[in-house]
């Protein structure tokens, strides 16, 4: 090779470098592979002897490292299914607990600057009946559920003692007449009702709200009713129905047009069935919309309408300015029920103050009403009322 040659190509090296450099890149080369072998090799744990993971203490492979057995999740305990019974005064499943809650009776105002008054929607029964000046007057019965604000709350009488006393009842009131104070006095510890007046709770478990002048102001509501019954003594207990309850008619079952009009010296209340859902929506003096609960502005619209019908006098209590009423509200008299948009010409009884006030079919047996609220409508044997049958479905288009 010529010179000129070597210089286009790579350069000549002597024998003696070229052994020399291999040697070298031999050793090189076997350097980087102990290097790289000791990069590929795992960290030691901590607290080891320096022995790759995957070897013994020796060095010699023993296997992939093992995985740490997964703790298992624990199934969570499935909460027990509630076990419901029927409410005593409405036939509605509720727990065993709700079922034994005591009842209580709240009088409520039914003034013109009263509305819309606050806690039907949440009681179970509710009784209408005339007070003084043509005025009727509301008690709501609250039982397995209890009301977000009832009121206004006003003063005792003695016929609605008498139907509070059914179910030894807390009776909320403000005051009373003469005659209701002497018998809450002589039985408001449990005889017959526990009293729980005004005159003692305002301030603590009733107030006075400020959109509304007296005496239409007094509110209180489940928490200060629950503090009232602690304090009178009403604990819970199991609670005896009086009535009979069944399931509701299938809805192609149910009647059309039933209507109930009751009319007191104060005001007409007229019920309208509806038979979707199986309840009586309730007007007030002909208004085109549906009396409603102040506390949710849902209708007021029961499951049964009942009239009972009975003799007022005047009360003779010392006061004839007052014209306060008598009300013979024990023994028997006309009864009109309507559950299922049908209507039943009955019979009541009511065999003394505190005995339970049945309703009775034509033909004497026991009137067995649909599950849910009832209201009571008490009217003088002189206040005029009508009945609208609803027209049935047509049969050939019933289920079969």
């Amino acid at each position: 090779m010529t010179d000129q040659q070597a210089g286009i190509g790579e350069r000549s090296v002597s024998p003696g470098l070229a052994v020399g450099l291999l040697v070298i890149a031999v050793a090189v080369g076997v350097g980087a592979g102990a290097l790289l072998a000791g990069s590929q090799g795992s960290t030691t744990s901590a607290g080891s002897s320096g022995s790759p993971a995957g070897s013994d203490d020796t060095g010699r492979a023993s296997g992939p490292p093992a995985t740490p057995a997964a703790t298992p999740t624990p199934t969570p305990t499935p909460e027990p299914t509630p076990v419901l019974v029927p409410a005593p005064l409405t036939g509605l499943p509720v727990t065993e607990a709700a079922a034994q809650q005591h009842p209580i009776a709240v009088m409520v105002d039914d003034h013109l600057d009263a509305r819309p008054q606050s806690g039907f929607n949440a009681a179970a029964q509710v009784w209408q009946a005339p007070a003084e000046g043509g005025i009727p007057r509301y008690m709501l019965i609250f039982q397995d559920a209890r009301p977000a604000a009832v009121g206004p709350i006003r003063s005792a009488r003695q016929y609605f003692i008498d139907w509070a006393s059914e179910w030894t009842a807390m009776y909320v009131h403000v005051g009373g007449s003469p005659e209701a104070m002497a018998t809450l006095r002589s039985g408001g510890a449990g005889q017959l009702v526990y009293n729980a007046d005004g005159f003692r709770f305002e301030g603590t478990d009733m107030w006075r709200i400020k959109e509304r002048a007296a005496p239409h102001n007094v509110y209180t509501d489940a928490d200060h009713l629950g503090s009232m019954a602690a304090k009178v003594g009403a604990a819970g207990g199991p609670v005896e129905p009086a009535w009979a309850f069944g399931d509701a008619t299938r809805a192609v079952d149910r009647p059309s047009g039933t209507t109930i009009t009751i009319h007191y010296p104060y005001e007409t209340i007229t019920y309208r069935y509806q038979p979707p859902t199986n309840t009586y929506a309730r007007f007030i003096d002909g208004a085109v919309t549906p009396q409603v609960d102040a506390v949710d502005g849902r209708p007021v619209a029961p499951t049964n309408v009942v009239i009972i019908r009975m003799r007022f006098g005047a009360l003779n209590d010392g006061h004839p300015e007052k014209k306060r009423l008598d009300a013979e509200d024990v023994g028997s008299g006309e009864a009109i029920i309507s559950t299922n948009g049908r209507v039943i010409e009955g019979t009541w009884n009511k065999a003394a103050a505190d005995a339970p006030t049945l309703l009775f079919g034509p033909d004497g047996l026991p009137i067995t009403l649909t599950a849910g609220q009832t209201f009571v409508q008490v009217i003088a044997l002189s206040y005029a009322y009508e009945i609208v049958e609803g027209t049935a479905p047509d049969a050939g288009i019933r289920e079969r």
